[in-house]
């Protein structure tokens, strides 16, 4: 197990902290700067002809519009990932859900942040009953309904960026492949989250 010998917080941010850690790491003293990260939750919302809704939205670092599915961070420590792709869903596209599964678990970028996604599947779509106002790079999001089979080929032709949109593409097909059968449901576990966090409180 590794031992943290000494954590910092190198930088405050609006939204984020950027810690800097002394760990020992087979018998050396190693230290690094992160991005500490509230986690964060993403949904493919897929109706009944398997077209996904995509978003496009501008992301200021990569200064690009970029494809993306509704996705959101977890407000707070412990917050319910299933209750935040449910608010992420209303507020990014107007959208509830009667079925939902896990997708997929996994780290964003483990080399600079410790940042986890859990990305849901939203089925049985219907529209909420009052719509959302959106203000400030969501007052002009691009909706656009995609087939599963054609986002397929965006991804394979590196026509999107987003590695959220990539990750949740492959596995929807992958699972619409084996007739969707092994999907976690929407309440299970997510023991990377329960681990992080447990290392946070050493």
């Amino acid at each position: 197990e590794v031992s943290i010998v000494h954590h910092g917080v190198a930088f405050t941010g609006r939204v984020w902290d950027v810690v800097h850690e002394t760990f020992d790491y087979n018998d050396q003293h190693l230290t690094r700067d992160f991005v500490r990260h509230t986690g964060a939750v993403a949904v493919l919302a897929l109706d009944e002809t398997d077209r996904l809704l995509a978003i496009r939205q501008y992301r200021h670092p990569v200064r690009l519009r970029e494809w993306e599915i509704p996705a959101g961070l977890l407000d707070f420590e412990g917050e319910d990932p299933w209750k935040a792709a449910k608010r992420e869903l209303a507020e990014e596209v107007d959208l509830e859900a009667s079925s939902w599964n896990v997708l997929a678990d996994y780290c964003t970028s483990p080399g600079g942040s410790d940042e986890i996604i859990r990305v849901y599947l939203a089925r049985g779509l219907q529209a909420t009953a009052v719509p959302f106002d959106r203000t400030e790079e969501e007052a002009d999001l691009e909706l656009r309904w995609v087939t599963l089979d054609d986002a397929v080929s965006a991804v394979m032709n590196s026509a999107v960026a987003n590695s959220i949109f990539q990750v949740a593409i492959l596995r929807a097909y992958v699972a619409r492949e084996r007739g969707w059968a092994d999907l976690p449901a929407a309440d299970a576990p997510w023991p990377l989250l329960q681990w992080r966090n447990a290392t946070r409180a050493r």
